[in-house]
């Protein structure tokens, strides 16, 4: 399907955002399809995590706008943003450590679709639907079983990444927003994650912001580079071949190239 057929769910129009005389994010205009699985990629200070605190209400504009399926949400809150479907994790998801997985699962289900307080949510909730279908499946969804009664502060940062986004999933959000979701993992968790992800594929807008292509290469389905808070290339992975991305992103210059061409011709 193209781009061009499917509806924008995300659009930014003329984004900055400055810290003093520092242009952090520079005049940026971005469009997220519904159901696709897109990323923003660049160095470090290239932009990326401020241009995406912008799309999740973190940071204001200092100009231009954020739309959420043509709606003007730029003045809203990060907890307004997710109250419309937007969800970013890990930052609003809060996990209670003293509590199994199984009972922060429920947890998150309920707060996000029932009205009873926090406190009966604790005391009567929890212990009632631990068995209850809709857990039961997305423990076994996200490979959370045999960890279901283990406390929160016992899990590995893998499995507690995976638990956060099955929170954030139960919550049935339009878009999942997640920022590095897996820096700090060893190569064994993140496989984990990302095996969790791609069964939302078709189902959920999905957009991460990554510094290392290599985690998300054969995941994402179209991607931004970002540099000094511009995007300089957007596409399919032809784009990491952009000389302003390979000099950038990739530390490569064309007179690299050439030397290298040289020497082999040599």
């Amino acid at each position: 399907m193209s781009e061009d057929s499917r509806s924008v769910i995300i659009k930014a129009e003329g984004v900055s955002k400055r810290f003093g005389t520092v242009v952090a994010v520079d005049q940026v205009d971005y469009q997220l399809y519904e159901n696709e699985v897109a990323g923003i990629l660049g160095s470090n200070g290239a932009g990326k995590t401020t241009f995406f605190n912008l799309l999740t209400g973190y940071f204001l504009p200092d100009e231009g706008r954020i739309l959420y399926r043509g709606q003007d949400v730029t003045a809203l809150t990060p907890q307004q943003r997710v109250a419309k479907g937007m969800m970013r994790t890990f930052q609003l998801t809060s996990t209670f450590d003293n509590l199994s997985v199984t009972d922060n699962l429920v947890l998150a289900f309920f707060r996000a679709h029932k009205s009873s307080s926090l406190w009966q949510l604790l005391t009567n909730t929890c212990k009632k639907h631990r068995k209850d279908e809709k857990i039961l499946a997305i423990l076994a969804s996200f490979d959370l079983e045999r960890v279901g009664d283990r406390l929160v502060r016992h899990l590995g940062l893998g499995e507690k990444r995976r638990m956060e986004i099955a929170m954030a999933i139960l919550a049935e959000p339009k878009v999942l927003l997640l920022d590095e979701p897996l820096a700090g993992l060893a190569e064994s968790e993140i496989k984990g994650v990302l095996d969790v992800l791609r069964k939302q594929v078709g189902k959920q807008t999905i957009l991460i912001v990554e510094h290392k292509i290599s985690h998300v290469e054969d995941f994402l389905q179209r991607l931004i580079v970002m540099h000094e808070g511009k995007i300089i290339a957007e596409g399919g992975y032809e784009c990491l071949q952009n000389p302003e991305v390979r000099k950038s992103y990739w530390q490569i210059d064309a007179t690299d190239d050439a030397s290298a061409a040289a020497g082999a011709a040599s």
